[in-house]
């Protein structure tokens, strides 16, 4: 972790969740930042080890190799699999927990390695959320199904380590997890937080603009890291859990601000899976976005 002085606030820096993550803090001593930046590390890595596909020992991986059989989950992973339940009705079944099996044939990695049609189809059996019973508390999975909570694991996160830093100070503060944020609230002099948005096309050195931010939080959905090119067409890695196949015509890059950031997640994929509709998806849920094509 490392922590800098800025102009007005205290930056500290960490990584968790593959992504880096930033507290941008309006305290005044060195010690307080640091006591904040590490209650939201804490917090993070605690969100990690919890629900990460790629750990061996925790409840993601209970459910996964459970084998048709009932698991009984706590409080917590009983919430994200209501929030996950919600998201699956309200977007007609386009956003699937169940449809991460799908990375076992597409790997986003920037080459040109297209998977073949029959790979595609043959998981198409293993995806679906209306085939998991989901009674709280008692989860039961089809053999050979898993669920991938990747899709809103950081935005909880964002939201969750906001809610623990609140609590500790009235001080304006901008969490950060890999380009999902949320503020508490307007800095010191009455200004927002400005928050620039990365442009998708040369990602990493040139910017689209930028959000001015008050309270609230902003998350971002697109291919600027995770995508294919193949024969001129680039295949961005939001998938269609009905096809396999990455969403035709989706934009490349969809930032919403919201209430919260798992909110701002939510809608900024479920614009992703509209595909060219994704605009007028964002325009009727009267919500601040910005898209990129």
């Amino acid at each position: 972790m490392t922590l800098l002085r800025r102009a007005g606030y205290w930056e500290g820096t960490f990584e968790a969740m593959a992504s880096p993550c930033s507290v941008l803090a309006e305290v005044a001593s060195a010690a307080e930042a640091r006591r904040l930046l590490d209650l939201a590390h804490v917090e993070a890595l605690r969100i990690e080890a919890k629900f990460s596909r790629y750990r061996q020992v925790n409840i993601l991986h209970r459910i996964n190799s459970s084998g048709g059989q009932p698991i009984e989950v706590d409080d917590e992973t009983a919430l994200l699999l209501d929030y996950a339940a919600q998201c699956h009705a309200l977007s007609q079944g386009r956003f699937d927990i169940t449809s991460g099996i799908l990375r076992r044939v597409w790997r986003f990695d920037g080459s040109d390695r297209i998977p073949s049609a029959e790979s595609v189809a043959a998981l198409l059996p293993w995806i679906g959320w209306e085939k998991v019973t989901w009674r709280r508390p008692h989860i039961t999975l089809p053999a050979g199904m898993e669920i991938d909570l990747g899709g809103i694991g950081k935005e909880y996160a964002v939201d969750r380590s906001t809610l623990l830093l609140a609590a500790e100070t009235q001080a304006s503060l901008l969490i950060n997890f890999g380009g999902d944020l949320f503020s508490t609230g307007p800095r010191a002099d009455g200004h927002s937080w400005r928050v620039g948005l990365d442009d998708p096309t040369a990602t990493g050195s040139a910017s689209a603009g930028e959000i001015e931010i008050r309270r609230g939080a902003v998350a971002t959905s697109g291919d600027a890291r995770r995508y294919l090119l193949k024969d001129g067409i680039r295949y961005g890695h939001i998938l269609d859990p009905h096809t396999g196949w990455p969403v035709p015509d989706a934009p490349h890059s969809v930032t919403v601000v919201a209430n919260t950031c798992l909110e701002a997640g939510m809608l900024a994929t479920f614009a992703m899976l509209m595909g060219k509709d994704a605009e007028k998806f964002l325009i009727n849920q009267r919500v601040t976005h910005h898209v990129i094509r």
